[in-house]
């Protein structure tokens, strides 16, 4: 268990050590699980408990949210693909059948989880969080253990709300300075990738500080802390401070009037020692991180807008050189030209990356007044973004511009709900993974943020925002 007296502690210490029920000689330590998370996936899990005759252990720290597999642009499952409607069929049996909270397709609540679980008050600072979902490292932004497991461990944690664990090393990335204008946390965490690869961060906890990130709002962290995995990192947060605490106050679930101020006070001493020892250490300058797309394959296949393409033979490294040339060819790409070059068919703004009421401020800041070339999507984080987004009239100047809006779900992230990329396509957009067919068979995708995207969609091509954020505003009818 973690006290107080220890020295040199990091806050991932702090939080997992506080949770460390029991270790063995190995390492392996059976942690505590404050809050597990649930999809329409989860029913291998479900099953797992049916063949042992078990029960949800903690039916009220586990939430049911329907979102993976959703249909964004209608709420009638009876219009749905039959395997995709078995699939919410089975979470709401099994959610009924437990007693689990569920944010269903008619709770004006329900969205993407890593988008609910924040914006309800479920996520807090210095809780473990767990989700049969990669991407669930986005919580870490309020200070929390949070990542994703795999089907075992979810049914262990249902019959249990502990599983094991061993401690990883601790990575520190030291962000300071000022961001440039247009420039934002989708940036910022690409340029990290870049800098460290896809498999820089195996092993570690990583933990983002410096004035830069303590100046990001909280859209901004979860943004950053999302894309942790695609670093290679299973974990990554951020210290809890005042914009923690401002956000989470009067949500839902989160405490309410002393109890509330009491956490708060235990909240803000959840920092790293200032004598902390990390594993690994990484030092950037805000100042040199200019908007940044992806030209490859992988998230860490990324460069500035303003580059080029590279060229496999110009890379010394015979490995990497192979890579870059497998990435070019599967994206059509050729090696040198300019990225402001590259034409797109289609854009896509959602996604637990960049789906939140900032993200969709930042897209009608640069699609207000203008007509996009392309067709593009954009879908709101949850239902509670999306009512104020329309409250701001953000939804007209999306519609306006020659865009879907839909409603919440993972969508085009996944390609697994109707919402696809038809094969041999480019897609800008604003989601956290440009794999291989990732957005649908044959797709292919640019990975930016949302001011880019909808640059993307005005021009029709990869396109600097910045030379849009100067040009005036074509007036609205």
């Amino acid at each position: 268990m973690y006290t107080p007296n220890r020295k040199h502690v990091t806050l991932f210490d702090k939080v997992f050590d506080a949770h460390v029920i029991v270790e063995r000689e190995d390492g392996q330590c059976l942690l505590w699980i404050d809050r597990h998370f649930l999809h329409e996936g989860s029913f291998h899990a479900f099953n797992k408990l049916k063949e042992r005759s078990a029960e949800v252990a903690r039916p009220d720290l586990t939430f049911g949210i329907e979102d993976h597999y959703v249909p964004t642009r209608t709420r009638d499952l009876g219009r749905i693909d039959p395997a995709i409607r078995g699939m919410i069929e089975q979470l709401r049996g099994n959610s009924q059948r437990h007693g689990v909270r569920r944010f269903g397709l008619d709770d004006p609540a329900q969205g993407i989880v890593h988008v609910v679980g924040p914006e309800q008050g479920l996520t807090l600072p210095g809780l473990t969080i767990v989700c049969g979902d990669s991407h669930t490292a986005t919580h870490g932004a309020f200070g929390a253990i949070a990542f994703g497991i795999g089907a075992s461990e979810v049914a262990h944690v249902l019959m249990t709300q502990t599983l094991w664990q061993k401690k990883p090393k601790r990575m520190r990335i030291s962000v300071d300075g000022e961001l440039t204008p247009g420039v934002s946390a989708k940036d910022l965490a690409l340029s990290t990738i870049a800098r460290i690869g896809t498999g820089g961060a195996v092993g570690h906890a990583i933990e983002y500080a410096g004035s830069t990130i303590r100046s990001l709002s909280m859209e901004g962290r979860l943004t950053l802390c999302n894309l942790s995995i695609e670093a290679g990192g299973r974990f990554g947060m951020i210290a809890p401070d005042e914009t923690t605490i401002e956000y989470l106050r009067n949500r839902p679930f989160a405490p309410k009037g002393e109890a509330f101020e009491r956490g708060a006070q235990y909240w803000l001493a959840l920092a790293s020692d200032a004598d902390a020892v990390f594993d690994h250490e990484i030092t950037l300058n805000a100042a040199e991180i200019a908007p940044v797309v992806t030209w490859g394959i992988t998230p860490e296949d990324a460069s500035p807008i303003t580059a080029r393409v590279p060229d496999p033979a110009q890379i010394p490294d015979p490995a990497r050189a192979a890579q870059v040339r497998d990435a070019l060819d599967y994206m059509d790409i050729k090696p040198g030209q300019s990225l402001t070059d590259i034409r797109i068919d289609r854009v896509f703004i959602g996604s637990c990356t960049n789906s939140r009421i900032e993200d969709i401020r930042a897209a009608a800041a640069i699609l207000v007044g203008r007509k996009a070339k392309v067709p593009g999507l954009v879908s709101p984080g949850s239902m509670l973004v999306k009512k104020q987004a329309e409250d701001e009239g953000l939804d007209r100047i999306i519609l306006e511009a020659g865009l879907e809006w839909v409603d919440p779900g993972c969508s085009m992230c996944v390609g697994m709900n109707g919402d696809l990329v038809p094969p041999g396509e480019r897609c800008a957009s604003t989601t956290n993974r440009n794999f291989r067919g990732r957005q649908g068979p044959g797709s292919r995708t640019h990975l930016m943020s949302p001011a880019m995207v909808a640059a993307a969609a005005i021009t029709g091509h990869l396109t600097d925002m910045r030379l849009l954020m100067r040009e005036p505003v074509p007036a609205r009818d």
